[in-house]
């Protein structure tokens, strides 16, 4: 790696610290990936700034912080299985796959896909991606011990609480021009207990499905 690529890896790494990251696992997730390798190379002088970038498709990859931050909030322990909407980039799976946890990721774009694919598969080949309907999450693999959206949802999707295991967490942003960082704890397959942490600015889920009123949190 390019001596000035890493000095800018930590000092993000720092500043991640200073903006509250506290998990050591996810700080070391962030030091094991490399951030450029996910972008174009005119843009690799950015690479490791706190500050979200244009990819593909009209999409974005995430602001290193709120990916960090999004990433504490789920609490993982190794070997769990891990379901990620948005696979975008590929960045935030390779983070999650970094951590020792099973990933699978759905993208419903088919160029994400497509180049998320052949870079996760050079860094990670157990991360599971799927082009598809994020909406409806990825019921081969479920149930999931954790579930993590990476794009601003409009309501939360009952596909994706029912591929929750019981005790399981779920972490998304839900709002139409901004959003909620929301996370589902399902206490069952009829009761969540609801947290909020704050107000992000997410691209916005696509294709959205008719959603169920019977649930409570």
């Amino acid at each position: 790696m390019d001596y000035m690529l890493l000095g800018a890896k930590k000092k993000l790494i720092n500043t991640l610290r200073e903006k509250g990251i506290t998990d050591e696992r996810v700080l070391a997730a962030f030091d094991k990936i490399d951030r450029h390798l996910f972008i174009d190379s005119f843009l690799w002088d950015k690479a490791y700034e706190d500050t979200a970038l244009h990819i593909y498709c009209d999409q974005t990859i995430s602001q290193p912080s709120t990916v960090a931050f999004q990433t504490m909030l789920l609490q993982l322990k190794p070997g769990e299985k891990v379901l990620e909407i948005g696979t975008g980039s590929g960045f935030q799976a390779a983070i999650l796959g970094a951590m020792g946890v099973r990933v699978f990721s759905v993208e419903r774009q088919l160029e994400l896909f497509s180049r998320a694919k052949d870079i996760l598969n050079k860094i990670n080949d157990r991360i599971i991606l799927r082009f598809g309907d994020g909406f409806q999450g990825f019921e081969k693999y479920a149930p999931y011990d954790k579930i993590i959206v990476t794009c601003g949802a409009p309501e939360i999707p009952d596909a994706l609480l029912r591929q929750l295991k019981p005790g399981g967490i779920m972490v998304i942003p839900v709002g139409i021009d901004s959003q909620v960082m929301k996370r589902i704890t399902k206490i069952d397959d009829n009761n969540y207990q609801e947290e909020e942490f704050g107000n992000f600015n997410f691209v916005p889920m696509l294709e959205a499905k008719v959603i169920s009123k019977n649930r409570k949190f």
